[in-house]
C-alpha cells in the first residue's frame, strides 16, 4: 500500500493542536487514492468510475465528520468507506427481498410473480431479434397486438384486444377515445382511488370526459342511470371494487342492465374490473372475481383490467371488447404513447399460453401457487425456521409459531383472507418495542432484506410467500444477524 498520513493517523496530541481547516486541507486528493492497491484491484471489477464515485463521496462524509468536531479517521478507515460505497454504486437497486409482509400480490413489492414459461421467454426475446412488428406470412409490417389479441380473445370471448403499459393507461385510453369532450356517468359509489392517490375522477378528466356521478355511496339503481343518460352522455363506466368494499345496506346495478342502458342510448359501456382474473378462483378454493368473459357476455363493449395482479403475468393493461370498440382505442395517438415492449409481450403472450393450455395452472403459475399453498405446509415451514431465527437473533427475543392470515393483495380482494401461519418474534422486557424495531430493521438490512409486520407489539413474519426452494437462502441469510 502506497503509505498515506492521514488525520488522526499520526500522533493524537498533534491532531488535536490542529485546526479544522488544516485537517480538511490534508485530507488525500481522490487520484491518489485511486492508485491505492485496493481500490485500484477494484476499479478492475466493477468500473473506474463507481470507484471515483464512491471515493468522493467518502471524502464527503469525512469532511463533514471532521467539520462536526470528529477527528479524520485512519488510512484503513477510509479505504474501507470507499470501497464499501463504490461496491454499493455498482449493485442494482432493484434487490430481491424475502416477502414475509402476509401480502401475496403485493405493489411495493412488484406485484404477481412470473411463469417460468414467462421468464423463458423474456429471457429468449432479450437475447435476439423477433418479429415484434413484422408479418412473417406477408413479408411487411405487422402489428404488435397480434401476439396476444388471439389468446385474449379465445380466453375472453372478446372480438379484439389490445395492450397498454398499466391497467390506468387501459382505463385513461379506453375513456379519451370513446368518450372525449363527453360526459361519463358513473356511480358515485365507484370512483375508486388506487395507489398512489390515482383516483378514477382524475383520470376521466385527463381523459377530456366530464364526470357525472350518479346514485351514492352505497346504493345506486337503474333509474339513476336512466335520468343521468341524455345527448352529451359518452359513455357509461363500472369500476370493480378491486381494493376496497361497501358491505350492509348496499345496491348495484348489473353489467346486463348497464349494457341496455348504454345501448339504448347508442354509447359504449365500460367495465374496469382492475384486478383481472382469467378463470373461476373458487376452481382452487379461493373468493371469485368477476371474470372478463362475463362482463363481455352480459353486453360490456370494453372491459379493461391487470395483467400483473390475479392473473399472474408481468405489468400491463389488457383492453378487450366490441371490434368497433377496440378500433377507435387502437387509433388514438395516445395508443403509441402507452404500447408495451417486446418484454412485455413475451412474458404476458407465454402466461396467457399457459392459461390456454388449462393445464396444471396452480404448478405453473407462482402467483396462484402460493394463494393456494396449504396452511399445513406453511405450519411445517414454521416449525423447520423457527428455531434458526431464534437462535440468530439470540435471547433477547422469542419466536413462537402462530396461525395468521394472509391478504390476497393490497389492491386486490384486500378484504378477503386466507388461513396462514408466522414465526411470531417477540421481546421481553420494558423497552420491547424498541427492541422488536431493531430487529424489524436489522432484518431489513441483511443481504437479501427479510420483509415482515409489525402488530400487536410483536413482529410477524407470514412464510406463506416463502416456498421450501427458498429457505436454503433464508437460512443463509439469517447468518448475517
Amino acid at each position: 500500500m502506497t503509505n498515506l498520513t492521514l488525520p488522526g493517523s499520526g500522533e493524537a496530541s498533534g491532531d488535536q493542536a490542529r485546526s479544522t481547516q488544516e485537517v480538511l486541507a490534508r485530507l488525500p486528493a481522490v487520484d491518489r487514492l485511486l492508485q491505492q492497491p485496493e481500490l485500484a484491484r477494484l476499479a478492475q471489477t466493477i468500473g473506474h468510475a463507481f470507484v471515483k464515485r464512491g471515493i468522493q463521496e467518502a471524502l464527503a462524509a469525512m469532511r463533514a465528520a471532521v467539520r462536526s468536531g470528529a477527528p479524520g479517521p485512519d488510512t484503513a478507515t477510509l479505504l474501507s468507506d470507499a470501497a464499501l460505497r463504490a461496491r454499493a454504486q455498482a449493485v442494482s437497486r432493484l434487490r430481491p427481498v424475502f416477502n414475509l409482509t402476509g401480502t401475496v400480490i403485493h405493489t411495493n413489492l412488484g406485484r404477481a410473480l412470473l411463469a417460468d414459461e414467462a421468464v423463458e421467454s423474456v429471457v429468449a426475446t432479450m437475447q435476439g431479434y423477433t418479429a415484434l412488428e413484422y408479418d412473417l406470412a406477408g413479408a411487411g409490417r405487422g402489428d404488435r397486438d397480434a401476439i396476444v389479441e388471439s389468446l385474449l380473445q379465445e380466453l375472453t370471448g372478446a372480438e379484439a384486444a389490445t395492450v397498454v403499459n398499466n391497467n390506468a393507461a387501459a382505463v385513461l385510453l379506453s375513456l379519451k377515445a370513446l368518450a372525449a369532450r363527453k360526459e361519463a356517468v358513473i356511480s358515485r359509489g365507484e370512483l375508486i382511488e388506487i395507489g398512489g392517490a390515482f383516483r378514477m375522477p382524475d383520470i376521466m378528466r385527463a381523459a377530456g370526459c366530464r364526470l357525472v356521478e350518479v346514485g351514492t355511496t352505497n346504493r345506486t339503481h337503474l333509474r339513476d342511470y336512466e335520468v343521468a343518460c341524455g345527448p352529451k352522455t359518452g359513455v357509461i363506466v363500472k369500476a370493480h371494487w378491486s381494493n376496497y368494499a361497501i358491505t350492509g345496506f348496499t345496491s348495484r346495478v348489473d353489467d346486463a342492465e348497464l349494457a341496455r342502458i348504454a345501448h339504448t342510448h347508442a354509447v359504449p359501456y365500460l367495465v374496469d374490473l382492475g384486478a383481472g382474473a382469467l378463470v373461476d378462483l373458487s376452481a382452487f378454493g379461493l373468493p371469485r372475481e368477476p371474470l372478463p368473459q362475463d362482463s363481455l357476455a352480459a353486453g360490456a363493449d370494453v372491459v379493461t383490467f391487470s395483467g400483473d395482479k390475479l392473473l399472474g403475468g408481468p405489468q400491463a393493461g389488457l383492453i378487450v371488447g366490441r371490434r368497433d370498440a377496440i378500433a377507435r382505442i387502437r387509433k388514438d395517438p395516445l395508443k403509441r404513447a402507452l404500447r408495451v415492449s417486446k418484454l412485455t409481450l413475451a412474458a404476458l403472450e407465454a402466461t396467457l399460453r399457459v392459461y390456454a393450455s388449462g393445464h396444471r395452472l396452480p404448478e405453473r403459475l407462482p402467483t396462484l401457487a402460493l394463494l393456494v399453498r396449504p396452511r399445513n405446509e406453511i405450519e411445517a415451514a414454521c416449525g423447520r425456521l423457527r428455531q434458526p431465527l431464534a437462535d440468530a437473533l439470540g435471547a433477547t427475543f422469542s419466536v413462537r409459531c402462530e396461525p395468521c392470515a394472509s391478504q390476497i393483495g393490497s389492491g386486490s380482494m384486500p378484504v378477503e383472507r386466507l388461513p396462514s401461519a408466522a414465526l411470531v418474534v417477540r421481546a421481553a422486557g420494558k423497552a420491547r418495542r424498541s427492541a422488536i424495531q431493531r430487529a424489524e430493521a436489522h432484518l431489513r438490512r441483511l443481504s437479501i432484506p427479510v420483509l415482515g409486520r409489525i402488530a400487536d407489539g410483536a413482529l410477524w413474519l407470514d412464510l406463506r410467500c416463502l416456498p421450501p426452494r427458498d429457505e436454503a437462502a433464508f437460512l443463509e441469510d439469517l447468518k448475517a444477524l
